[in-house]
């Protein structure tokens, strides 16, 4: 036998024959080919563009984070193998520093970042090319918490983001040093908050703020990241290009500077047919957020474009609003559940392509957290069965003999067909359902962060379903939580937050959020729906890609990595020419 480390060929010898194994050259992204500079990215959003500025990111589409960047991304380097990123909750050893270089705690309370150094932001004013320091980090942190630089009220966007509510005070020491002061040890808390992957984290510029009093206004966009944003078309699309004078080198090939695009160019599609349709005509090289039904379709028309699974994200659900009758009333809740045939959904709707397993507020495929629908007991089971005649029953004890009529409005980038079997199955117990569809970010104004639904709600992401770590979890469902469009206000629940905040070890916190969903099992907030899952599309001379999570398109709309990942994409031109585009 022979054997070699670097780039030579493996040879196994054996009585009976020779075997030739793979070229070990030690890195597995070698099969991928080399990059190329050059081509723009044509990418599919499903939602209008609303927002330039993290402190406004109330759950709004944003894609400022194609040129403001954050202190933590994940790490481009890890096999997709080892973890592929297509999933919202990032183990702290996927993560890696962006804007910082190493990060530390100088003791419980205290959390120190150091700037990377040779970072510049992009050279147009306000900032005007000027060098990239700690002050900017403690300027966004004060402007987004109240902490200083003039600022003394929370975000709207993050006033309930529980986790920051124990940051104390944030200092730029130095040039190029900022310390965090918290008044929690629970070091978990700390990094998970500071590694998030929402574009709430994302850097603006000081000078543009001080300049213009926010961001709001895409003539205003300034960053540090790999693209410069020179068009923008509200409704319809977004031109950026190359940053020139970015910072940035790829990590696989060091010696690369990066992006290797020369740009980007953003299509707001919310249809999904239409959407498949530009990419059968090569129009557009990757779309997020498409349904198993209709990717099954894509898969035989054209085989040759590419697909990637994602497990999903949050699970579907119909949303009462548990404050107002009749859905105050416990009974009328599990009326509704009992009403939808879950095994029937999984068997006819999605062709077997989804478990007939109901959702609480945990993913069923975060292992070892929650409470999975196998610990359940009977009687609980029994409550998410298919049982009509049941329903019927709980709807007259509750004073309902004859049903009652209601409405929902629902998200038009969710899944009307769905709505319509939902329909029918409540028409069956009485319940009469009008579905009144809202453009998305409209939905988010006038449910998400209005509150103005005064029955029914449903969208793509619901609050079920999560992989988040637990306090975020825990905050969906909490008394006053601006996302809490359930309206739920249940002090048992609410007790659970802290109790998750205190626990001592992860065990502890496990326990925690079992119970959680226990109670949220038992209470039926949110009637389940299962958990479909969907998938990322992509032409076959995109190079790179394999589905990160957020690279394009969240379930949320809302690109979270656009400077990161598209900037060490590639595009394969040769073979774009073979196949005739």
């Amino acid at each position: 036998m022979t054997n070699s480390c670097g780039g030579f060929m493996i040879v196994v010898i054996t009585e009976k024959r020779i075997t030739l194994l793979e070229k070990n050259t030690g890195h597995w992204w070698d099969k991928l080919g080399k990059p190329q500079y050059g081509g723009e990215l044509k990418i599919r959003l499903n939602r209008k563009i609303v927002n330039f500025d993290p402190y406004y990111g109330v759950h709004l589409t944003q894609i400022h984070t194609t040129w403001m960047e954050k202190m933590f991304v994940d790490d481009w380097t890890m096999d997709p193998a080892v973890y592929d990123y297509r999933v919202g909750q990032r183990p702290n050893d996927s993560i890696k520093g962006h804007l910082i270089s190493s990060w530390e705690f100088a003791d419980p309370y205290t959390f120190v970042v150091h700037v990377r150094k040779g970072i510049h932001w992009q050279n147009i004013p306000p900032a005007n090319g000027r060098e990239f320091v700690a002050d900017d980090i403690a300027f966004h942190f004060h402007r987004m918490y109240g902490l200083g630089s003039g600022y003394t009220q929370v975000a709207p966007s993050r006033a309930e983001i529980i986790a920051f509510k124990e940051l104390i005070s944030v200092t730029a020491t130095d040039k190029y040093t900022v310390v965090f002061k918290w008044k929690t040890a629970n070091k978990e808390l700390i990094t998970d908050a500071l590694m998030e992957i929402g574009t709430s984290l994302c850097i603006e510029n000081p000078e543009a703020v001080k300049k213009w009093g926010d961001v709001r206004d895409w003539h205003h966009a300034v960053g540090t990241g790999p693209f410069i944003l020179k068009e923008f078309v509200p409704d319809v699309s977004a031109v950026l290009l190359k940053n020139p004078n970015y910072w940035g080198h790829d990590e696989r090939y060091p010696e690369n500077k990066i992006p290797y695009l020369d740009g980007l160019q953003l299509f707001i599609i919310p249809d999904q047919e239409e959407t498949l349709a530009e990419m059968r005509a090569g129009r557009i090289d990757v779309a997020d957020q498409i349904s198993p039904v209709l990717a099954q379709e894509l898969k035989k028309t054209n085989p040759e474009i590419l697909q990637v699974y994602h497990p999903a994200n949050t699970a579907a659900t119909i949303d009462p609003r548990n404050d107002r009758p009749p859905f105050n009333d416990l009974r009328v809740r599990k009326a509704m559940q009992l009403a939808i045939d879950l095994n029937g959904l999984a068997q006819d709707y999605y062709k077997g392509s989804v478990e007939a397993v109901p959702s609480t507020l945990t993913a069923r495929d975060l292992k070892g957290w929650g409470f999975p629908y196998e610990e359940w007991p009977q009687d609980l089971k029994d409550e998410y069965g298919y049982n009509p005649d049941l329903a019927r029953k709980l709807l007259a004890e509750a004073g309902y003999p004859h049903g009652f009529k209601t409405n929902i409005i629902t998200d038009t980038t969710g899944d009307m067909e769905l709505l319509i079997v939902v329909k029918a199955w409540f028409k069956d117990i009485g319940i009469d359902m009008e579905i009144r569809e809202m453009e998305s970010t409209e939905w988010i104004q006038y449910v998400l962060n209005g509150h103005k639904h005064d029955q029914l709600a449903q969208r793509t992401i619901s609050p079920y379903g999560h992989r988040f770590d637990p306090i975020r979890q825990l905050s969906r469902l909490h008394t006053g939580y601006p996302s809490n469009y359930l309206m739920v206000n249940d002090v048992v629940f609410d007790a659970f937050q802290a109790q998750a905040v205190a626990a001592p070890t992860e065990e502890a916190r496990k326990q925690v959020l079992k119970d959680a969903n226990a109670h949220v099992a038992r209470q039926h907030f949110a009637i389940s729906l299962l958990s479909p899952g969907s998938y990322s599309v992509y032409q076959p001379w995109l190079k790179g890609f394999h589905g990160q999570f957020g690279a394009v398109c969240s379930a949320a709309g809302s690109p979270q990595l656009l400077f990161f990942y598209p900037a060490r994409f590639w595009i394969d031109k040769e073979l774009k020419k073979e196949m005739g585009y």
